[in-house]
């Protein structure tokens, strides 16, 4: 136990030392309140609200609030660089709406599948440690700073870098367009599937999920991009620390916490079964194949 609180400790520390990196960054050249910059303002408050749920979390030992406590902080600081932006901007509005949007749909959706569920199984190991259920919580600050950083980087600027919407921007919107509904048919197809009595014990393999292993990741990324593709005209200088959200995202789901756990959970599960060992031979882990 030591040493995972020794663990924990230091991955703590290096959750709000990167945080605090990227905030600078991100900080130069844009918005101020109070002569403090808007956008370190944005990421120092990802990390507050995540430390203040922490509290009655912990000593409740319950992971039910976490998912919700995320996707209210993106909701939350997108509404108060709205607000507090210089001269909002069709762009800072676009970026807004789009963060709101995802975070609204995401935390509703995870929030009604641990409520139904009663626990999220994930935590065991950790809500009975403080430090270690900790960790989990400044993980989820960083999380969100820096998968929130090209909108919330973009919605900062100082009022003398706004652009006009062009071409990129409309682009990037389309593109923020075609990942939500993935994500959203993805997730709508997957509980409808599990809803079924008859498919206890099986996998999903039909609808999106017979192009691709992980559609809703696939949706994720994508809507991301948009994200990113909408912000890319206004930063620059250290601002271009802004594309780490995109980068992020895609490095998160297909190398560390998304696709590799799940596959390593079926492949323990349905391993042995020939249909399944079929259907990963024939559907790409995430990009969805389109032929026949």
């Amino acid at each position: 136990m030591e040493s995972k609180n020794r663990a924990s400790l230091i991955a703590v520390i290096v959750a709000i030392v990167l945080g605090g990196l990227v905030a600078w960054a991100g900080s130069q050249g844009g918005a101020t309140v109070g002569g403090l910059p808007l956008f370190a303002l944005a990421v120092a408050a990802a990390f507050v609200i995540q430390a203040i749920v922490y509290v009655p979390s912990m000593l409740a030992k319950t992971e039910r609030f976490f998912d919700l406590t995320g996707s209210l902080t993106f909701i939350s600081i997108s509404i108060g660089l709205l607000l507090l932006a210089p001269a909002p901007d069709a762009r800072t509005w676009i970026l807004a709406a789009m963060v709101i949007v995802w975070a609204a749909r995401l935390g509703t959706f995870l929030f009604m599948r641990i409520h139904k569920a009663g626990s999220d199984d994930r935590f065991d190991e950790f809500k009975n440690s403080p430090l270690v259920f900790l960790r989990v919580w400044m993980l989820q600050a960083l999380w969100v700073s820096l998968t929130a950083a090209a909108a919330w980087i973009a919605m900062s600027t100082s009022a003398t870098a706004r652009e006009p919407i062009g071409w990129l921007a409309i682009v990037g919107v389309a593109v923020w367009l075609v990942g939500i509904i993935f994500e959203i048919v993805a997730d709508a197809q997957k509980s409808a599937f599990k809803a079924d009595p008859a498919n206890e014990g099986s996998f999903i393999r039909s609808g999106l999920w017979s192009r691709s292993r992980h559609p809703n990741y696939f949706g994720e990324i994508l809507l991301w991009i948009g994200v990113a593709l909408v912000a890319v005209p206004v930063l620059s200088g250290w601002q271009w620390v802004a594309l780490i959200s995109p980068l992020f995202v895609i490095l998160l789901l297909t190398k560390v916490s998304g696709i590799p756990l799940l596959e390593a959970k079926a492949d323990k599960r349905w391993g042995s079964n020939d249909d399944y060992a079929a259907y990963k031979k024939r559907t790409p882990a995430l990009i969805p194949r389109f032929s026949a």
